[in-house]
């Protein structure tokens, strides 16, 4: 039982290879101004009532979070163990992602107690009634996979939340989305 704890605890910790490569400064300007285009032709199909579909690389989408004015969302964290309640949410530093043909693996690093936390989550995305969806296929904390079915029912709560739900809401704009052929699929 011992060694089974040591193991573990040592996945846990471990940091894994990343979901992404890492895009050099000028990668990312480039990058994010493609995102920003595609989103303007987007725009501009609904005004004029065409129907058009969009495709985003995932470098597209990792420079458009990096270049992101808005802070990153907080991961929340059980902690009923402790005393004080009123701790703030936990900060993620970073997020990178990436689509294999037709599911989405986001990777996240939150430091916690000093320590890099590495959570991997992977799975399909859609949309329903105006609304992103996420359906988990795999999770893991470092490199210690943890079974969906033990995830997935508190990850749908905390989607279902009021606050969540509406970061969820999709543009008037987008009727759609979807991971396909290793991209991420917009249509308006």
């Amino acid at each position: 039982m011992l060694a089974g704890l040591v193991i573990s605890v040592f996945l846990l910790l471990r940091s894994p290879g990343p979901v992404a490569p890492t895009l050099d400064p000028s990668q990312v300007k480039s990058n994010a101004e493609s995102f920003q285009q595609k989103l303007a032709e987007l725009e501009r199909a609904r005004l004029s009532n065409e129907s058009d579909e969009v495709r985003f690389t995932a470098a597209e989408v990792n420079a458009a979070i990096a270049e992101s004015s808005v802070p990153q969302p907080a991961l929340e964290v059980d902690r009923s163990s402790q005393t004080a309640a009123s701790d703030p949410p936990i900060p993620i530093k970073s997020t990178q992602v990436s689509f294999e043909d037709d599911l989405v693996k986001g990777q996240f690093v939150a430091q916690v107690h000093g320590r890099d936390l590495y959570i991997t989550v992977a799975g399909r995305l859609g949309s329903h009634d105006g609304y992103a969806t996420f359906d988990p296929t795999e999770f893991k904390v470092g490199d210690l996979s943890v079974p969906v079915s033990l995830v997935n029912p508190a990850l749908q709560r905390k989607l279902a939340e009021p606050e969540n739900r509406d970061k969820l809401k999709l543009p008037d704009f987008v009727k759609g989305l979807r991971v396909e052929d290793g991209e991420l699929v917009i249509t308006q």
